[in-house]
C-alpha cells in the first residue's frame, strides 16, 4: 500500500487494527496480493490498515529467522510510529505468515511483545498458511536420507540450517525453532496473548511443507487418500475439512489380489519410464548449478548478514530471548529435514501407551502456567487411529508446546493442482489456483476478527 494512500484518509475516519502480512521462502510482496486485495475487500480503510512486508523480498529469505524477523519488526514499528504522528494509533494487532513467513512473523510479534507494544496494542488474530512450524525434516531413515539432508539444509544459507533445525542460536545452544516453540520464551509468549491463533494446512501436494509441519502433528492420515473416509465443511466446496473429526480409517476395505496390484504398479512404472529418464538426464546438472547459485547465494546472505548485524537501532532486538532462567534442555545436532516427497513416511513402532507427543498432565499444566491468560488444552492418552510419524524429539516437544498454546487447525483438500503450496492462498492469479479463493474467504468470513 502506498504511504499515499494511507495519509490521504481523514484522520477521524482511520483505522485503529493493523494487519501484517509476511511472505514466504524466495517470495515477494505480490505472492500476497490476493490476499491482501480480499482483506480490503472485506475491510474498507477506516476499518483496517494493511501492511505488506517487503524487507525480505527475493534472496533475502536465505538471510534467517532471526534477520528477517527483525526487518519485519523495523517496518512494523516505523509505521506504528507515522500513524501515531498523524493521530491515528493502532489499538490492535493482526499478523499473517504465508510458508516461511509465518517463522518470521513468530519471531516479530515476540520482538514487539518484549518491547511492550502489547501493553497498549491488541493482539487480535494470528494466522499461517502452510508455514513450518516444524521445520522441514520429512520423517524419514536410512543413511541416504541423512546424507541427502545434510547436503541439502547447507544450500539455503541460514534460513536452511534452520528449516531443518541444524543451527545453534546465539547462545541457547538450540535450534532457533526450539526457541521459537519454548514457552519460556517471548515467542510463545507474544502468541499466547493473540485473541485467535489459525492455521491453514494442505493435506496432500505440498511439497514445500509438508502437512505434518503446518499442521504441527505427529501424525499423517492422508498419506493414502483411498484408505480413509474424508468430512467436508458444508459450502465449502470439499476443500475445507470438517474438525470434528476431519478424517478416519475406512471401516473395512476389501483386499486387493497380488496379481492385480502387480499388473497395477508396472503399468505405473512403465508410464513414468520416459520420466525417470529425463530425471536421470537433468539431474546431474541442475544438481551442479543448484550447487553453484547456493554458493553464490550463500556468500551474498552471509554478507548482508554482517551489514545488518552492524545497523543502527538493531541492539534494541538484542533483549533476553527467555522469561526465566530454566534454559537447560538436550538439543540433537544430526542434520535432519525432509527429501523429495515420493519417500513414504516412517513410523514410530506401535505401542499400546501414550503418544510421544502428548504431554503429561503434570507437563502441560507446568507449561500452562508459564504463559498468562492461556487456557489450559487437555487432550486424551488414548492410542491414534494413524501411527505416530518418526519424527525427532525437537519436534516432538515443539508439537507439545504449540498445542498448549492452541490452535485453530483448518485442513486444506486442493485437487485442480497439484502446487498446492501456491494455490493456497492464490500465489499467481489463475485458474488452477481458484480452489485457493474458498480458503481465503473461508479465513476471512470464520477466522479474521475486526
Amino acid at each position: 500500500m502506498e504511504e499515499s494512500e494511507r495519509t490521504s484518509i481523514d484522520p477521524k475516519r482511520r483505522a485503529d487494527h493493523l494487519c501484517v502480512l509476511v511472505h514466504g521462502f524466495w517470495g515477494n510482496p505480490t505472492h500476497l496480493e490476493y490476499l491482501a486485495t480480499t482483506l480490503r475487500e472485506k475491510h474498507p480503510e477506516d476499518k483496517l490498515n494493511i501492511l505488506v512486508a517487503k524487507s525480505n523480498s527475493g534472496t533475502y529469505t536465505y538471510d534467517g529467522i532471526e534477520t528477517g524477523g527483525e526487518r519485519v519488526t523495523q517496518e512494523v514499528e516505523t509505521l506504528l510510529e507515522e500513524l501515531e504522528r498523524d493521530g491515528a494509533p493502532v489499538a490492535k494487532l493482526s499478523v499473517v505468515g504465508y510458508s516461511l513467513g509465518g517463522l518470521i512473523a513468530r519471531y516479530a510479534i515476540g520482538l514487539l511483545y518484549s518491547k511492550g507494544y502489547f501493553e497498549k496494542i491488541q493482539p487480535v488474530n494470528f494466522t499461517t498458511f502452510a508455514s513450518p512450524h516444524l521445520g522441514v525434516r520429512t520423517p524419514l531413515w536410512g543413511y541416504h536420507n541423512h546424507l541427502w539432508n545434510a547436503f541439502a539444509s547447507r544450500t539455503l544459507s541460514s534460513s536452511g540450517r534452520q528449516l531443518f533445525t541444524i543451527d545453534t542460536f546465539r547462545d541457547t545452544k538450540r535450534p532457533i525453532l526450539l526457541v521459537l516453540a519454548d514457552p519460556d520464551s517471548i515467542f510463545m509468549r507474544a502468541l499466547a496473548l493473540f485473541r485467535n491463533r489459525t492455521l491453514y494446512a494442505n493435506i496432500t501436494n505440498d511439497r514445500s511443507v509438508p502437512y505434518y509441519t503446518a499442521a504441527i502433528t505427529a501424525t499423517d492420515p492422508f498419506v493414502d487418500l483411498d484408505a480413509v473416509d474424508i468430512r467436508y465443511l458444508d459450502n465449502s466446496s470439499s476443500i475445507i475439512l470438517n474438525s470434528e473429526p476431519p478424517v478416519s480409517p475406512k471401516a473395512s476395505q476389501e483386499v486387493v489380489p497380488f496379481y492385480t496390484r502387480l499388473a497395477t504398479n508396472s503399468q505405473s512404472l512403465l508410464t513414468r519410464v520416459p520420466l525417470y529418464t529425463a530425471l536421470a538426464a537433468l539431474i546431474p546438472l541442475a544438481t551442479v548449478v543448484w550447487t553453484i547459485n547456493s554458493g553464490v547465494q550463500s556468500f551474498r546472505s552471509n554478507q548482508r548478514i554482517q551489514l545488518h548485524e552492524q545497523g543502527e537501532g538493531l541492539n534494541s532486538y538484542r533483549i533476553p530471548l527467555l522469561m526465566s532462567g530454566n534454559t537447560a534442555r538436550s538439543t540433537f545436532s544430526g542434520a535432519f529435514r525432509r527429501v523429495n516427497s515420493a519417500h513414504g513416511h516412517d513410523y514410530l513402532p506401535e505401542s499400546d501407551g501414550e503418544d510421544p507427543q502428548t504431554p503429561t498432565t503434570a507437563s502441560r499444566e507446568e507449561d500452562a502456567a508459564a504463559m498468562p491468560n492461556l487456557e489450559l488444552k487437555r487432550t486424551t492418552s488414548r492410542k491414534a487411529d494413524f501411527p505416530t510419524l518418526a519424527l525427532s524429539d525437537e519436534q516432538f516437544e515443539m508439537i507439545r508446546n504449540l498445542d498448549i498454546v492452541g490452535w485453530k487447525k483448518n485442513l486444506v483438500h486442493i485437487r485442480k493442482h497439484r502446487h498446492t503450496h501456491a494455490a493456497i492462498i492464490v500465489r499467481i492469479p489463475k485458474p488452477a489456483f481458484d480452489e485457493g479463493k474458498v480458503v481465503v474467504r473461508h479465513w476471512l468470513d470464520e477466522d479474521f476478527e475486526i
